[in-house]
């Protein structure tokens, strides 16, 4: 496993140019790749962004998903008609991994018919991917809040998400699995434990906030990974290591008790406890 920045994951703002040179001063192996902002560069840019990058001893360990997924059928479409163009620049920077998080609720959808439009979504952008070596990888929300008083429930579970990535039958559509999630789901060890390495797209890590009932618990409202112990990381790390999972891990620690202290304290703060649970 190594250790990526994701700087929206940290509540940080910051540039593609500034979170590789925040990534490089805090010890990180990798960084995030934005599409968009890499698409706006020249060839001579790109080759000096991408030379910089291997100076500074970093990769691109993902990237985030560049188009809309989840509204209207017209914005979806014009965003499926740019995708593989910023598929290209992702390729052309070895990026390999990239990843979305599938919403918990839909106001107007009810659960099968919005299972449906995910399969003809998420399938047609793995495709656009598939043809640039980009693996896909999907991540469920578990927070129980996010679902409340929404008028559809959707897919929110481990077993949920597996049965919609084996309706869509892509061979680079996986996982990506988050603690905070997985420790919300109430998900068994035994479910990671019956994963393949090859489901595996890349790994979130954080902890939960004393004092508070789960189900009162806001998404954001989390803590750097191993603050308090409430999620069993070695647990979780453990079983992706039987696994043989051998890709990025990010902290996704959102509004953590310390968030809004400068951006250097907050990569500071999260590269140590990645560190200190990653061993």
């Amino acid at each position: 496993m190594f250790t990526c920045l994701v700087c929206r994951s940290l509540c940080i703002e910051a540039t593609q140019l500034e979170a590789i040179e925040l990534a490089h001063r805090h010890g990180f192996d990798s960084v995030e790749a934005r599409a968009d902002e890499l698409a706006r560069l020249s060839e001579d840019e790109l080759q000096r962004l991408l030379d910089d990058l291997r100076t500074k001893g970093l990769r691109f360990g993902l990237a985030g998903m560049p188009i809309d997924l989840r509204r209207d059928e017209q914005r979806f479409k014009g965003g499926l008609r740019l995708l593989p163009r910023l598929a290209q620049v992702l390729q052309r920077c070895d990026v390999t991994r990239l990843g979305s998080s599938i919403v918990s609720f839909h106001d107007e959808l009810p659960f099968a018919e919005n299972f449906r439009q995910h399969v003809e979504r998420v399938g047609a952008v793995a495709r656009v991917l598939d043809d640039h070596g980009i693996r896909f990888g999907l991540e469920y929300c578990a927070t129980p809040t996010l679902r409340r008083g929404k008028r559809h429930e959707f897919i929110h579970s481990l077993p949920q998400l597996r049965e919609l990535i084996s309706a869509i039958n892509a061979p680079n559509l996986g996982l990506v699995l988050d603690s905070w999630h997985w420790w919300m789901s109430g998900s068994p060890a035994a479910e990671l434990a019956g994963l393949g390495k090859e489901e595996v797209v890349s790994v979130d890590l954080n902890d939960v906030p004393v004092g508070v009932p789960q189900a009162e618990l806001l998404d954001r409202q989390r803590e750097l990974p191993g603050a308090t112990g409430v999620i069993d990381l070695p647990q979780f790390l453990g079983a992706l290591r039987r696994l043989g999972y051998d890709g990025p891990v990010r902290g996704e620690s959102f509004e953590f008790s310390g968030w809004t202290q400068p951006r250097d304290e907050v990569c500071a703060a999260g590269m140590r406890a990645l560190q200190c649970v990653l061993g």
